[in-house]
């Protein structure tokens, strides 16, 4: 297990949620997050079929920052394929991302909607470790999709953002972020754009 990923065990799911509320309240979601069980967070909006655009299976075009927070401008591309399916009545989705970058990486995402808040909640975890990460929480207005949380990086938790875009029947946009300033500035480290298979 690297450093990183001990990080996130060694703080403890407390410490995660208290550190990624701050994060949340400086977000347009944070009215969701907070608001009181079963209380509306959005007016007239289920967001249960959010994702339900991503079911299938997808070809992606990767583009990573070779390193992260340091100014860098030399980015590693690959290919990968993801596959999506919903769980739950719709309530959730799973995903299984292969590649052969990097020797070979299977990834797991499970994404769970909690109707009371109105919001998603994204997990990661990966064959590198087996370790399920901290959540990224939000949800979509107007066709775009923004999730919050934190990111071990070089031994500190960091605001992280993942943004979907540019949504259509056959295409989407993902790109993920980190803050090293609490979110007053963001560096895009890595890029999806995924094409529909089937």
């Amino acid at each position: 297990m690297d450093r990183q990923r001990r990080l996130i065990l060694q703080l403890g799911a407390s410490a995660q949620l208290a550190a990624m509320s701050s994060v949340l309240q400086a977000t347009p979601f944070a009215e969701a997050a907070t608001a009181p069980a079963g209380g509306p967070a959005a007016p007239d909006h289920d967001g249960r079929h959010d994702f339900d655009f991503y079911h299938g299976r997808w070809q992606v075009k990767n583009r990573r920052l070779a390193k992260r927070l340091v100014g860098s401008d030399d980015w590693i591309e690959f290919d990968a394929t993801d596959e999506c399916r919903p769980i739950l009545g719709g309530l959730g989705s799973v995903d299984r991302y292969l590649t052969a970058w990097g020797g070979g990486i299977e990834g797991f995402a499970l994404r769970l909607y909690q109707p009371a808040t109105r919001l998603w909640q994204v997990y990661w975890a990966s064959d590198r470790d087996g370790v399920l990460e901290a959540p990224l929480s939000g949800g979509f207005r107007d066709g775009i999709g923004v999730f919050h949380g934190l990111e071990a990086h070089e031994g500190r938790m960091l605001p992280s953002r993942a943004t979907w875009s540019e949504i259509t029947a056959d295409s989407v946009r993902w790109e993920q972020a980190l803050s090293a300033d609490e979110g007053r500035s963001w560096e895009t480290n890595w890029v999806m754009w995924m094409t529909r298979q089937a």
